[in-house]
C-alpha cells in the first residue's frame, strides 16, 4: 500500500499495516497527524520549543519501537500523548524540576473547601492557563489526559502508574487545587 492511499486510514489501521507488512514509510502518516499536537504538549511542561522539538522527536521515536505493543484497548492517540506525558514528566524528575512548590504558604488549600464538582472547563482560558502554571506538572498532565484529551480514568492511571482509584483521588484533588487558585487569584468562578 502507499502512502497517497493509506492516508484515508484510521491510525490503527496504519498500525496494523505497519506491523503485518513491516512498512516503515506508513509511520509517516502518523508523525504528520501527530506531531504538531505532541510537540504542544511538551512545550507545555518544557516552555522551551527547541527543546520540546527535541522531545517530540525522541517521542516518536519511542513510539515507532513500541507500536508492536500497542493493543487497540484506545485509540493510538490517546496511547501515544500518554507516552508523551511520562516522558515530560521523567524528564522533568530527573532534571529534579519535577517537586510540590511550597504550598504552606502562597498554594494550600484550606482544610475545608467547598468539594462540589464544579465544571472548570467554561473559565476563562487565560486565566486557566495562568493558575495551570502554578499547580504541579502531574496534575497538570492529569488535567490534561482526562479533560483535553477525554483519555477514561483506566488508561489515565496506567498512564500515570497508579490505581484507578489513585488516578481518581489525584484528579479530584487537582481539579480542587485549580478551583481554589482560581478563586483565590480571580474571585468566584463565573
Amino acid at each position: 500500500m502507499d502512502k497517497k492511499s493509506a492516508k484515508s486510514l484510521t491510525d490503527e489501521q496504519i498500525i496494523d499495516k505497519i506491523l503485518k507488512d513491516s512498512n516503515q514509510e506508513l509511520f509517516g502518516i502518523l508523525y504528520q497527524r501527530h506531531h504538531p499536537k505532541v510537540m504542544d504538549k511538551c512545550y507545555g511542561f518544557i516552555k522551551n520549543k527547541n527543546l520540546a522539538t527535541e522531545f517530540a522527536e525522541e517521542i516518536f521515536a519511542k513510539t515507532y519501537e513500541k507500536l508492536n505493543t500497542f493493543n487497540h484497548s484506545s485509540k493510538f492517540s490517546s496511547w501515544l500523548y500518554s507516552i508523551t506525558y511520562n516522558y515530560c514528566i521523567d524528564y522533568l524528575r530527573q532534571r529534579k524540576k519535577l517537586h510540590y512548590p511550597d504550598w504552606n504558604r502562597q498554594n494550600e488549600i484550606p482544610e475545608i473547601i467547598d468539594e462540589t464538582e464544579e465544571d472548570f472547563t467554561d473559565l476563562n482560558y487565560q486565566r486557566l492557563m495562568e493558575i495551570f502554571e502554578l499547580i504541579h506538572p502531574e496534575e497538570k498532565a492529569l488535567l490534561y489526559m482526562k479533560y483535553q484529551d477525554n483519555l477514561p480514568m483506566k488508561q489515565i492511571a496506567v498512564a500515570l502508574r497508579v490505581s484507578e482509584d489513585a488516578a481518581k483521588m489525584r484528579l479530584k484533588r487537582a481539579r480542587t487545587r485549580v478551583i481554589y487558585l482560581y478563586r483565590t487569584k480571580f474571585g468566584p468562578l463565573v
